[in-house]
C-alpha cells in the first residue's frame, strides 16, 4: 500500500515547523491543537491556512505540524511555509514552468535570511 503523505518544512527566523499533509477531511493540529488554540489569534490561523485556501486543498488534506523554536508569528510563517513547500513537487510539470508555484508566489513562501543563531 503506498503511503500518500506528503513532508514538508519550513522555516522562519528561528522557528523550524515540520508539516505532514495526508488525504483527509481538512483537520489541522499544529502540536496537538487547533491553530487558533495553538496561536491565539484569528490572523495567524489565517496566515498558517492561506496556501490550502489558494490551492483549494482545505477540505481534501489533513495537516499535522510539529513547530518549535521563535514566536508565535514566526511558527505561524514556518508553517505556512511549510505547507506551501510540497505543493511545488505536487504540481503539474508544465505548471512548474514558472519559476515558483502559485501557492508560494501568492504567500512569498521562502526562506527569510534573518536569524538570530
Amino acid at each position: 500500500m503506498a503511503d500518500n503523505t506528503t513532508r514538508g518544512t519550513g522555516r522562519r527566523k528561528t522557528a523550524i515547523a515540520r508539516v505532514r499533509l495526508t488525504p483527509g477531511e481538512g483537520r489541522v493540529m499544529i502540536n496537538e491543537k487547533t491553530p487558533l488554540a495553538y496561536l491565539g489569534r484569528r490572523i495567524l490561523e489565517m496566515e498558517v491556512l492561506e496556501p490550502l485556501k489558494l490551492t483549494d486543498s482545505l477540505r481534501r488534506f489533513d495537516v499535522s505540524v510539529k513547530v518549535e523554536g521563535g514566536g508565535v508569528s514566526g511558527q505561524a510563517g514556518a508553517i505556512a511555509h511549510g505547507i506551501a513547500s510540497p505543493w511545488s513537487n505536487m504540481t503539474p510539470t508544465a505548471a512548474r514552468r514558472s519559476r515558483r508555484p502559485a501557492s508560494s508566489r501568492a504567500t512569498r513562501a521562502r526562506r527569510s535570511a534573518r536569524s538570530t543563531a
